[in-house]
């Protein structure tokens, strides 16, 4: 069973799709969720969340935010980096 992945900006939705793990930068360290993770929720740091698809990976520059995991679904509330 796959894991549901969003990530929500304030501007859009940037991404909407099953994944196979999900990896992130939380503000107490790099963070893997795979399906049927145990509910959580995190502050999310700058760096880079990457989600996988079996042998496909996309990465996505997040300046913080923050995520949440229950029932399967992996909702991302990113930042952009900021610029300059």
């Amino acid at each position: 069973m796959p894991l549901r992945c969003e990530i929500i900006t304030q501007e859009r939705k940037v991404f909407d799709e099953d994944v196979d793990i999900v990896t992130a930068p939380s503000v107490e360290g790099q963070m893997g969720i795979l399906p049927n993770h145990v509910p959580i929720v995190a502050a999310l740091d700058f760096g880079e969340l990457r989600v996988r698809r079996g042998t496909a990976e996309e990465t996505f520059a997040i300046g913080g935010g923050g995520g949440e995991v229950g029932h399967n679904r992996r909702v991302n509330l990113a930042h952009p980096p900021r610029r300059g």
